[in-house]
């Protein structure tokens, strides 16, 4: 996993037309393509991580979501409104960096997760 700063600050957050995907630019120049899949399932929300890594949940069933809003949170954060009602996860700019940084090692570990109990991305 790459170390990210926490002094990280986005220039740039724009959610895709199809609001499929948000769009976030750095200040260190890096830019991540951040699909709503892949920030509903790792929302940093208590439902989502729990307490103890041992509460942590694995969302399934997520393909076809959406993010319906973005809601700022002072000047540290956003909150995602997902279009299955998940809000709750407040993604802060050293988290969002984090999620872009590692975004192919954390969907891999996502998936083999799916995988290990049987679940699926999709609604079923």
């Amino acid at each position: 996993m790459t170390p990210f700063s926490e002094a990280a600050w986005p220039t740039e957050l724009r959610l895709r037309s199809d609001r499929r995907s948000l769009m976030v630019r750095f200040e260190t120049g890096e830019a991540f393509d951040l699909p709503a899949e892949y920030l509903r399932v790792l929302s940093p929300s208590a439902e989502v991580k729990g307490h103890t890594p041992a509460q942590r949940k694995t969302v399934s069933g997520q393909r076809d979501v959406t993010i319906r809003d973005l809601q700022s949170v002072g000047n540290y954060a956003v909150r995602i409104v997902f279009s299955d009602g998940h809000s709750t996860g407040l993604y802060t700019w050293s988290y969002l960096l984090e999620l872009g940084r590692n975004q192919a090692a954390y969907w891999a570990a996502y998936l083999e997760e799916l995988a290990a109990k049987s679940l699926s991305r999709d609604n079923l």
